[in-house]
């Protein structure tokens, strides 16, 4: 019996009963396995050849039912078999690569641009007194979401308020906007993971060769990929990241009129000083 032969004898074994299914892919998988060379796969060490044939095995299962005996024997069918799949894993390998890399190499430029080194901020003391503290007090409000506990110790006393009684305002409207900053936190995230997909789809398409089937394909999906974090960023830009006015005058316990009045006096106030 010739090795040429081993895997036509296998099915015929099977066919006739000799052996069961699942002795017949143990033989087929051992066989695959022990005959590397016969598929072209020089290239390949042997624990990236026995991954494939792990990944190649429920297909190897599923192409034993549907073979047909159509002149072209069981042995040749299972080499065309392999050395296809050997084709598209190494493809799927290249791409995997490329899409890693392309993560990493996008970190990094995140990384680098990114300043390490803290922000030098005057340690002098704030103003003991301002002209008018309950606008100073709406505009903390309204910017709740950058202060930290530091910030608002220092600046309890410019509004002429305990500190802890500020941070229990500050931690009214975080529970009040909670919901809404979870919603524009997990569209980031999407908006993020979607800008290292067209990355990733643009890196896959340049490697694709001109004009084939898979390049097209690349570009097709990187074009909608791109009109999606399009969609996407436009949606985040109508999101408000800070607190209401209404928001505001509900901690408060104020009407939302004098928070609008307070606002729009401190903008005029800011423009007129501008000019």
């Amino acid at each position: 019996m010739t090795i040429e032969q081993t895997m036509n004898d296998m099915l015929e074994d099977y066919l006739r009963g000799l052996i069961d299914r699942k002795e017949l892919e143990g033989r087929l998988f051992m066989y695959i396995r022990d005959n590397q060379r016969r598929f072209y796969q020089n290239r390949w060490d042997p624990d990236t050849w026995q991954d494939f044939i792990s990944w190649l095995y429920p297909r190897m299962s599923r192409a034993v039912d549907r073979y047909r005996d159509q002149g072209l024997g069981f042995d040749a069918y299972m080499h065309a078999l392999v050395r296809l799949s050997a084709k598209e894993y190494s493809l799927r390998g290249k791409e995997r690569r490329i899409v890693e890399k392309t993560w990493w190499n996008a970190r990094a430029e995140e990384m680098a641009v990114c300043d390490p080194v803290e922000p030098d901020y005057s340690e002098g003391k704030p103003p003991n007194k301002v002209s008018n503290p309950r606008q100073i007090l709406i505009l903390l409000l309204k910017s709740y979401h950058y202060l930290s506990e530091t910030h608002l110790t220092r600046l309890a006393p410019v509004v002429g308020m305990d500190k802890d009684k500020l941070f229990h305002l500050v931690e009214k409207l975080r529970k009040i906007r909670v919901r809404r900053e979870e919603i524009i936190g997990g569209l980031k995230e999407r908006i993020y993971g979607q800008f290292y997909r067209c990355l990733a789809f643009e890196k896959r398409m340049l490697a694709a060769p001109p004009q084939s089937a898979h390049r097209l394909k690349m570009e097709r999906c990187l074009e909608t990929a791109r009109k999606r974090l399009l969609s996407m960023r436009q949606r985040l830009s109508f999101m408000r990241t800070e607190a209401s006015n209404k928001q505001v005058a509900e901690v408060l316990g104020i009407a939302k009129g004098t928070v609008d009045s307070s606002l729009y006096i401190v903008k005029q106030r800011n423009q007129t000083e501008n000019q």
